[in-house]
């Protein structure tokens, strides 16, 4: 059983920054592929970032390359999701989500892929 918790949201003016941070309790974290995903009401939840179990492959939804960051620290238990140049368009509720047995770009890039969810962090950016 994996249990993740995310912290660091809140309201943003466009152009500004925000770190999304996402603690697992599980000792094997560092096989885990982590993931973020967003969902903005009426919508439906939205690949943003990946990484493998040691950051060796990182992956980025189009509309956040270049502004935003996927890290973790193993030793930690911890993914991060540094963003930056917020807009609008990124308000939504974010999501971290771990899994053990993705092994393809689609699979880590779905959200049906995983099986472990955190609660949610909301991240508002007002124009």
């Amino acid at each position: 059983q994996v249990k993740l918790a995310e912290s660091g949201g809140g309201l943003v003016q466009a152009g500004g920054s925000l770190r999304l941070s996402c603690a697992a309790s599980v000792r094997t974290f560092s096989t885990y592929t982590m993931g973020w995903f967003r969902q903005a009401p009426g919508k439906e939840r939205e690949f943003v970032a990946a990484s493998t179990w040691n950051g060796g492959k990182i992956y980025y939804a189009d509309s956040v390359k270049g502004r935003f960051t996927i890290s973790r620290d193993n030793a930690k238990n911890t993914v991060y999701l540094q963003m930056y140049s917020l807009i609008p368009e990124d308000t939504a509720v974010y999501y971290c989500a771990a899994d053990r047995l993705l092994h393809s770009t689609s699979q880590i890039m779905r959200a049906g892929s995983y099986d472990y969810w955190g609660q949610g962090t909301q991240v508002t950016v007002s124009s």
